[in-house]
């Protein structure tokens, strides 16, 4: 997994009780019955010749099926997950319609070792997370990118 990039896109949004951010719970076999430490923000890898913020988005659409919203979106920087992809993301503040929820899908043999191929969505749930919930729902590899939003709002 060493060298493998990933870059993606962290909307937020601001209620009455506070922040909230979008998550998507990874999807196929090996994450269905998890829901703790199972959820993403929407991101996916890219080559070296691709520009990362392009990737971000077009990973968004491919994973969620909904186009970016046209706002501007802030670099978190970049983190290294405990498989050693990095992870780059950017954030905006947008109150995404869900409604439109269609993910992309992915192909895997499943069960192991059968050789037969199954299609999988890439993202099987989408919500809004505040905070708290977010932190314990996100792998752990990406929980910093909540601590990196919280200090460039202030909040």
């Amino acid at each position: 997994m060493a060298g493998k990039r990933s870059a993606g896109i962290l909307l937020y949004r601001r209620t009455g009780d506070g922040l909230e951010v979008l998550l998507g719970h990874m999807g196929g076999p090996l994450w269905a019955r998890r829901d703790g430490a199972a959820w993403s923000l929407p991101k996916g890898e890219y080559l070296a010749d691709e520009e990362p913020l392009a990737a971000a988005r077009r990973e968004f659409v491919e994973e969620l099926g909904i186009p970016v919203p046209d706002i501007e979106l802030v670099e978190l920087g970049e983190v290294r997950q405990a498989s050693g992809k990095l992870v780059t993301a950017w954030a905006g503040e947008s109150d995404l319609d869900l409604a439109g929820f269609a993910p992309g899908s992915f192909e895997m043999e499943w069960p192991r070792g059968s050789g037969r191929l199954r299609s999988f969505p890439e993202i099987d749930r989408v919500d809004w997370f505040d905070l708290a919930r977010a932190r314990t729902a996100l792998i752990a590899g990406q929980r910093q990118f909540l601590d990196r939003l919280v200090a460039l709002l202030g909040q």
